[in-house]
């Protein structure tokens, strides 16, 4: 087990579980952290003995050597951690999380189908980790560049005011400084459905709120272009609709609620096609 925070990675042999460690290995370049892979399970079988048939199986055999093998000649100058280890997936990955500055795990394609293609693995993980959890879609923004530099779109965070909390803050406005891209920073809000009579217009005072809430962020990252802005409606919706085009979308989730997410966060990690960042904060 590594005695430094690293970026972790879980690999099942899957496409997307190799995207997902693409992507972490260039995340751990741009932070200068070893990457961590973690590969659970039964065993590891003999792939002499395995049925010609046994698709699944024969996936899983040899999955974590090959990443290995695959991320070491792509990314030479990258240090790579490797573990088996015996068990159920979610068990392991969140033991993991416990040191690890981000945790990386693979979810499936998007469309009408999404819900059920997103693996229970990688829903249960980032609903419960103790650390930051990437959600990366096979195809996703993986090239094997050899560099930390990549064409990334802008970051988008994700923002209730009524629950913003350093961490989610502090984790989108570093991403965006870390990839030299603007962030942009969107708050979805609805009205009552029967507003009464001698009700005030929100929009003044939650433009406050916004403004107030990245103030100090703007100071300690003055570098990064930075955009704040407030839609009505549904958050789910817009918040997908807001990360079209972008490199990443970082949103939240409030501790110790759970173990469940939330229908905004479940939105974002179905419909989302650049990678999805959870973040656990208070």
């Amino acid at each position: 087990m590594p005695t430094q925070q690293t970026i972790t990675a879980g690999v099942d042999g899957s496409p997307e579980s190799l995207d997902a460690a693409r992507w972490a290995a260039r995340e751990a370049l741009r932070r200068n952290l070893p990457l961590h892979l973690v590969h659970a399970g039964d065993p590891p079988a003999d792939r002499g003995r395995l049925p010609d048939d046994d698709v699944p199986a024969r996936r899983e055999s040899g999955a974590l050597d090959r990443a290995v093998l695959h991320l070491a000649d792509t990314h030479p100058t990258l240090g790579i951690l490797d573990e088996e280890v015996t068990g159920p997936p979610v068990g392991a990955l969140l033991a993991a999380a416990r040191s690890s500055a981000l945790l990386v795990v693979g979810s499936r394609g998007a469309g009408a189908l999404s819900r059920v293609l997103v693996g229970s693995v990688a829903l249960a993980v980032a609903a419960r980790a103790s650390c930051p959890v990437a959600l990366v879609r096979a195809g996703s923004r993986t090239e094997d560049t050899g560099s930390a530099a990549g064409p990334d779109g802008p970051v988008v965070l994700g923002l209730d005011l009524a629950r913003a909390g350093d961490e989610l803050l502090e984790y989108a406005f570093d991403a965006a400084a870390s990839r030299e891209v603007p962030l942009h920073v969107v708050h979805v809000w609805t009205a009552p459905l029967i507003p009464s009579a001698d009700a005030i217009d929100p929009m003044p005072e939650k433009e406050r709120r916004l403004a107030a809430e990245l103030a100090p962020w703007r100071h300690k990252f003055p570098g990064i272009q930075v955009t704040g802005r407030l839609v009505h409606g549904l958050a789910g919706h817009h918040v997908v609709k807001a990360a079209e085009g972008a490199g990443l979308l970082v949103i939240g989730r409030r501790v110790p609620v759970g173990p469940r997410l939330g229908r905004t966060t479940h939105a974002a990690i179905h419909h989302t096609r650049c990678p999805v960042v959870v973040v656990p904060h208070y």
